[in-house]
């Protein structure tokens, strides 16, 4: 373990941090902060066995496997996945002692940042591998319990639904004669729910009091960024397993007002679409249910980018949507394409060093990604221009790869062109871009050729999952 140890008990906290909703250990009977907008008062609670439940053997178990699957970067006390089993083999007695008599205190989070479409970066929290370990395992155990309030129309971070179920359901309302959308945008959602809120929304359906205490902290336990401690008197770290299932709960009073006005509407995490018949509908719902959110959520709405006006073109999940002889159909946004096609001239950069081999792995792996997430809409078309843009950039690499003029030369000539050309070919001094694109290696790296070899397609792999 190299002497690195996962803080448990708050006096050992590397970042101590005042908590003043919750408490340090329970002592008699339990208590918690009832909730307020303005106040807090400390009340008796009902003790259940939720807690008891998270951290029975079965549960656990099963977590350990899922955390350990999915990786991902240690946090501030640098442990990683592959230091939890021998760090539960010495601690978990003590972990369990500590969380079940609540004097457990979660570390603070790390703080990354990831680049955002706009130019603009989203702010991650990347919680210890312990404290992901036990936010896995309270949401394990709240996600059935929570299952059956979730609206039908919420899809995201929920089991067997996903973009394409939420996707089919826009389809379905705008064929529907709801032509007209509320794209409804939260502004830094996760950076800006109010805990109060939350935990007030929490209480109502768990009354296991240690369960509410130990979320309160996980979501009061502050991030480090640039090793500087910050409290987090506000928002839920986006990034740890705990997350999502509390922006549901949170989004899930949202679904509950859509739902008693009669407004079909579409979910997926914070990304909402409103759905309407008319304009003026629209620009009516737009306004009330701004309000709503506002005044009894207290979250906040990006007015600029909530956006009212008719289907098409509109993005959501990074499609865009059209209507066909009254039927809706789904195209890929235009950002969407942009990305796409940046991400395959990164792979093609002939300057990144790899051979044939790595390259042809590494486009396939994305490709194939790209494809399966988009194959729900109609760009036929658009990929085998795509195509042809690609197997351009492919040309240019192995061009690249060929390097000398005795290479190119032999290897022309391999590839079926006659001598001279092949020697006049060999020594030009033309660029790589636009040697690629030239009649002579279009012919001698030909499509077939390049299919023969092992690259794919993305109008071939279209082809082939949608047929």
């Amino acid at each position: 373990m190299k002497g690195r140890m996962q803080k448990i008990l708050s006096g050992n906290n590397s970042c101590p941090q005042k908590d003043s909703s919750a408490n340090e250990s329970y002592v008699g009977v339990q208590t918690f902060m009832g909730i307020t907008e303005n106040n807090l008062v400390e009340v008796s609670f009902t003790k259940e066995d939720l807690l008891e439940g998270i951290l029975s053997p079965s549960n656990l178990n099963a977590v350990y496997k899922r955390v350990v699957q999915n990786g991902g970067s240690g946090g501030v006390d640098n442990l990683g996945t592959y230091d939890l089993l021998p760090y539960l083999t010495a601690h978990k007695r003590e972990l369990i002692a500590c969380l079940l008599d609540g004097s457990y205190r979660p570390n603070p989070v790390r703080r990354v940042e990831i680049p955002k479409d706009n130019g603009k970066q989203r702010q991650l929290g990347i919680p210890t591998v312990v404290d992901r370990l036990i936010q896995q395992a309270i949401s394990q155990v709240l996600s059935p319990v929570y299952e059956g309030d979730f609206s039908d129309n919420s899809y995201g971070f929920r089991p067997n639904r996903g973009a394409h179920q939420a996707l089919g359901r826009c389809q379905s309302n705008i064929t529907s004669g709801y032509k007209y959308v509320v794209d409804l945008d939260l502004e830094k959602f996760f950076d800006t729910v109010p805990q109060s809120k939350l935990m007030e929304i929490l209480s109502r359906r768990i009354k296991d009091g240690r369960e509410l205490s130990l979320i309160h902290k996980y979501m009061r336990a502050g991030v480090v960024v640039c090793h500087k401690f910050s409290e987090s008197q506000q928002g839920v770290p986006q990034g740890g397993p705990l997350s999502p299932l509390l922006s549901n709960i949170m989004l899930n009073e949202l679904d509950k007002e859509l739902a008693h006005r009669g407004h079909p509407f579409v979910r997926y995490a914070d990304d909402c679409m409103i759905f309407c018949k008319s304009k003026r509908a629209a620009e009516r719902t737009k306004k009330s249910i701004i309000e709503f959110i506002e005044s009894r959520l207290y979250l906040r709405v990006n007015r600029d980018k909530t956006t009212v006006g008719y289907v098409r073109g509109k993005k959501f999940l990074g499609y865009s949507f059209y209507v066909s002889k009254g039927v809706c159909r789904l195209s890929v946004h235009p950002t969407s394409v942009t990305k796409m096609k940046a991400r395959l001239k990164a792979l093609t950069s002939r300057s990144n060093g790899w051979g044939y081999e790595e390259r042809k792995s590494q486009l396939r792996q994305f490709m194939v990604g790209w494809v399966e997430y988009f194959k729900l809409a109609d760009m036929k078309q658009q990929l085998i221009r795509i195509d042809e843009w690609l197997r351009r950039r492919i040309r240019l690499c192995i061009w690249k790869y060929w390097k000398k003029i005795k290479p190119r030369y032999h290897n022309l000539m391999r590839c079926g062109i006659e001598k001279h050309q092949s020697w006049m070919w060999a020594n030009t001094r033309k660029g790589y871009w636009c040697i690629a694109g030239s009649p002579i290696v279009s012919r001698a790296i030909n499509n077939d050729s390049l299919r023969k070899a092992g690259y794919l397609m993305l109008s071939e792999y279209y082809r082939k999952v949608t047929s």
